[in-house]
């Protein structure tokens, strides 16, 4: 069995990502909300920090993802990608956010 090392020196980009898949390794992703939390996952090695509309649930409370807004998105983001040296940073359009319209959609992302 071949051991894969990961490099975390260098920025994780969307060919990285790709190449890893084409070549059938394991893509790491995790989820953050904050600052702290990526500075965490993006020092152990994964190729992906995720915030998730999930935050509903998690972070507000709330009993599912219905009530998170772009604007949450948009700030946890913010906070996440501070963090954040090599992995990707992805975040999730939250419900009707993208819906409405191909516009919308275009402007929300």
């Amino acid at each position: 069995m071949s051991k894969v090392i990961k490099q975390t020196t260098s920025k994780v980009t969307i060919n990285k990502i790709k190449s890893l898949y084409h070549h059938n390794q394991k893509i790491a992703a995790v989820t953050a909300y904050d600052y702290t939390m990526a500075r965490i996952v993006d020092s152990a090695g994964v190729d992906i920090v995720l915030i998730g509309d999930s935050m509903g649930m998690v972070i507000q409370g709330e009993k599912n993802t219905l009530p998170v807004e772009i604007e949450h998105m948009i700030y946890h983001t913010r906070c996440v990608a501070k963090g954040v040296e090599h992995a990707h940073v992805m975040a999730d359009m939250p419900f009707m956010s993208y819906q409405g319209s191909h516009e919308d959609a275009v402007r929300n992302a």
